[in-house]
Formats: C-alpha cells, structure tokens, sequence
C-alpha cells in the first residue's frame, strides 16, 4: 500500500467566508474585518490559484473542480472532509457536523474522476449518521498510515468513536484512539480535526504532543509511531495555532517527496525542525492566509488525495 500519493482533487470555492455553522468547535476561524463576503471569496479564490500553480510546477496532478453557486457550501474548499480514496477503488462518503457542510457532496465529483480514468470500485456511505447526529469528518478526523494499516483518530464533536471503529473494520485500519485539546478561555477544549495537530509521512510524523493531555495515550500514539519506524517530529501548541500540524506529503515529478504547508505553519518553524523535515523531503509553502483565517483549515485540508486506481 502507498502512502503517498501524486493525485489531488481540489475543489475551487465560489463561496467562500467564515462558516458561522463550523465555528461552534473550530476555534481557529475568525472574521476577516472591513472585508465583504465578495472580497472575502476573491483572496480565497487567489491564495488556491496560486497554491494550485506551486503544486503543478513540482508535477503534482492537480484535478481542481468548481463549487457550485447553487448552494451555500462557504467550505467546500476542504474537500478531505466529505471523501477519502482507496488504492482499491473503494472510496467513504463522510457524516459532517455542519448542515450546510452535507451539501458540498456532489455525484458530479465522482463523475468527473471517473472520467478522467480513476475507478470507482465500491462506495462506503456513512452519511445516514447524519440523523442520529453522530459524526466522522473523512480524512480530517482520520489520519491514515496507509502502508502499516493504522488509522489515527483524535476524539472530538467531529469525530465519533462507534463511527471510527467501523470505518476501521470496512477499510482493515487498526484504530488508534485519542483526545487532543487546545486552550480556549483558558480551558482544555477537544481539538476538532485530528489533521491539525498531527501529519503523517512515509518516514516521520509531525505531531503536538502537548495537545494529547492523557499521559497513557500520548505514551501509546508516541510508540505506535515509532514502532512503525517514523521519526517523531514535535510542534508546540503555539505552532498548531499557525496550522503546522495540518500538512501533507504528496508526490512531485519523478517521484520526489514534498510536504505541502502554508506560508504561516513554515514561519512559524525553528530552524531545527525544518532541518528535521528537510532530511525527509523538500518543503513547499503557500501563502493561505485568508483562508486560514475564516476557514480555521489550512493546506492539507484542501487536498484530497486520490489513491483510486486508473483504468
């Protein structure tokens, strides 16, 4: 099983601004002052044509697909956390917290992957927990280590226990378990997307450890990853907040790694971790800063990696 892939889908906003929806748990988004929702979506939209023009200079297959203005998804622009892609055609189809976030699910996405060759073998279809009110939000709350078959899970209103472990059970992923917090009003809050605080790479894994408070499950996701031979690289909490947690590995041309961050997550850094990073691949940023700031996600949450074969 790979765990790096060369293939990207992602969706270009049209819509784009502070989801008020998302905002109850996910402390990181923010009101852009002085700036109209039209001026809002139109950085957006500049901060992803850039991004997207540093991806295929490095040869990264970029398949970008408009939103829709048929509906109201400011969102849509995090495409991980509606759908996953397997390297045996099976994809997930996710239940999300926020109503208007269950919109950004289209049929005409798949239809067009397919059309451009990738197979489509099986659909695992976890939305209907939608009405029980439970949810799992794709690969934001699930970090997967393709290649040992472990899947990483921080616990949170996004992110159920019960949905976790049968995701684990249809896909084959041994499930690792945990809470991260961050501190909101000076109280220890669930942090809502295990991508923010942890990235995995094929031969490292950068991670706040300080966000996992239980000293048994920091012990245990430590030497889950070491076990598997990946470098254990640490960011503070401070760096979290500059979303130096959500970053993805992908591959370039001739098959050359990068981890992919925004401009922020790189500046907020020391030396000595890029160093770390840098002995593994080379480091590509972009400037997210908008988005970052009214979508509380940053560059891995834009990516959606595409493991499905091809015909």
């Amino acid at each position: 099983m790979q765990q790096i892939t060369n293939s990207i889908l992602m969706i270009r906003p049209v819509n784009f601004r502070m989801n008020e929806q998302t905002a109850v748990n996910n402390y990181y988004q923010k009101v852009l002052d002085g700036l109209s929702p039209k001026n809002v979506n139109a950085k957006a939209q500049e901060e992803f044509d850039a991004y997207v023009v540093k991806l295929r200079a490095i040869g990264v297959n970029v398949i970008v697909i408009d939103d829709t203005k048929a509906t109201d998804t400011p969102d849509s622009i995090f495409p991980n956390n509606w759908i996953s892609f397997h390297e045996n055609g099976n994809i997930g189809l996710y239940p999300m917290f926020a109503k208007n976030r269950r919109l950004e699910r289209r049929e005409d996405v798949l239809d067009k992957l397919e059309a451009a060759g990738f197979i489509i073998n099986n659909v695992f279809d976890y939305t209907s927990a939608e009405k029980e009110g439970f949810f799992l939000e794709g690969t934001g709350s699930l970090l997967l280590d393709r290649a040992n078959r472990k899947a990483y899970c921080a616990l949170s209103p996004r992110a159920d226990e019960d949905l976790f472990i049968e995701f684990c059970e249809d896909f084959e992923y041994s499930p690792i378990l945990f809470t991260a917090n961050q501190t909101v009003d000076e109280k220890r809050k669930a942090i809502y997307h295990t991508n923010v605080m942890m990235c995995l790479a094929e031969t490292f894994a950068v991670i706040c450890l300080d966000t996992i408070d239980d000293k048994k499950e920091k012990k245990a996701v430590t030497k889950s990853l070491r076990e598997n031979g990946k470098e254990v690289i640490t960011i503070t909490e401070e760096q979290v907040n500059n979303f130096a947690g959500n970053m993805l590995q992908v591959k370039g041309s001739d098959d050359k790694l990068y981890l992919i961050m925004s401009q922020s997550a790189y500046d907020s850094l020391r030396p000595a971790q890029v160093k770390m990073i840098e002995k593994h691949c080379t480091i590509l940023s972009s400037s997210l800063d908008t988005i970052e700031t009214c979508g509380g996600g940053s560059a891995r949450c834009m990516m959606a990696e595409v493991f499905l074969p091809k015909r």
